[in-house]
């Protein structure tokens, strides 16, 4: 059984696999020759997570004698959830499968390559490769817990309180004041009358805020926050049950070396294996002299468990599985009507073939 090859990108972006292109021609400066690489098909495998973090507040312990209502959160805790994974394909050049393409002298064929030499297209513009969509994260929420930002409502009497219970209490009376008030500006019974309708929604926000972060004194606070990771995983062959990265309680997701966190699998069964063309007596063909080479691929099932459940499962074309093949090079330095191809770049297989009078 082989495995696959996986590395970890954290929060990296699928726009660096888009195509970064680089034209290349025959002519006299290359002695008519063209070099290019194959690919090597590549997952992508994107991993969403959730965090949530509660805190308790300080006053916890008062909250049902001050405030009449019974208090959830008593200890400061943290989990992680999955929300999902996925899996997408991509390709990247594979430099044991480079090919020197020679063509007829005085031609002038040409070839589309992305950075890393991978070929794209031939005599004319490559196709615009299929976006990997990203899921973006999510900051965390903010809590008036952290850093003590709960200070700042803390009154005078709060703070010369003798004890937390004393302090509680305080704290108590000052949100039913704020209520109060605010009771006040909405119906009109305020001593401060708001220049407008603009600065009474100013006021309400600002008692909003103050009573909020008093409240959190004594209920604590609940805080999310999404984390995206990408992992890459190279197939090599059939494989079951291989962890590709775990999720901890504590960590959230992190890579399959880390025992604190529950592993997630990838399964890959290979259903069909590319196959050389034949012609019409069922006979393989032939490779054409000095042939541009492209990719007839493989395919697989691959899927994605985590306790002992699918989270994912989907149907891809692997150019590992396949074979190579070639298309004759005077099909594209033929002057009257040249030939031009593009090629997927996740695979190396054919996308689009035609002449240049069929355009």
């Amino acid at each position: 059984m082989k495995k696959g090859i996986i590395s970890l990108c954290l929060l990296c972006t699928i726009s660096a696999f888009a195509q970064e292109t680089t034209k290349l021609t025959a002519g006299k400066h290359n002695e008519y020759g063209l070099i290019y690489s194959l690919p090597k098909t590549v997952f992508d495998i994107e991993v969403v997570a959730t965090q949530t973090i509660v805190k308790a507040g300080p006053y916890y312990k008062y909250a049902e004698k001050y405030l009449g209502v019974p208090v959830s959160i008593t200890e400061d805790k943290s989990s992680w959830k999955l929300d999902k994974a996925t899996i997408n394909s991509y390709g990247i050049a594979d430099k044991d499968q480079q090919y020197l393409v020679q063509f007829k002298s005085g031609s002038t064929p040409y070839m589309f390559l992305n950075k890393d030499g991978l070929l794209l297209s031939v005599n004319t513009d490559p196709l615009p490769d299929n976006a990997i969509s990203n899921t973006q994260g999510k900051k965390k929420t903010a809590s008036p817990l952290e850093n003590n930002e709960y200070a700042s409502v803390l009154t005078e009497e709060m703070l010369i309180s003798g004890s937390t219970a004393k302090m509680a209490e305080v704290a108590a009376k000052q949100i039913y004041r704020i209520r109060e008030s605010r009771m006040d500006l909405s119906t009109g019974d305020s001593d401060q009358k708001p220049a407008d309708g603009e600065a009474l929604k100013l006021m309400l926000q600002q008692l909003d805020e103050q009573e909020r972060n008093l409240t959190a004194l004594f209920m604590g606070t609940t805080q999310t926050q999404t984390v995206v990771k990408h992992f890459t995983w190279i197939p090599q062959g059939e494989t079951a049950n291989e962890v590709v990265f775990r999720i901890s309680d504590i960590s959230g997701i992190v890579g399959k070396t880390d025992l604190s966190g529950d592993p997630i699998y990838i399964n890959l069964k290979i259903t069909e294996k590319g196959e050389l063309p034949v012609d019409a007596k069922g006979k393989v063909k032939e490779m054409p002299k000095g042939a541009l080479a492209y990719n007839i691929p493989g395919k697989a099932k691959a899927s994605l468990t985590y306790n002992g459940k699918n989270i994912f499962y989907g149907e891809f074309q692997v150019a590992q599985f396949g074979v190579v093949f070639g298309l004759a090079p005077n099909m594209f330095d033929n002057k009257k009507a040249p030939a031009h191809v593009t090629f997927y770049p996740e695979t190396g297989a054919i996308r689009e073939i035609g002449q240049t009078s069929d355009k």
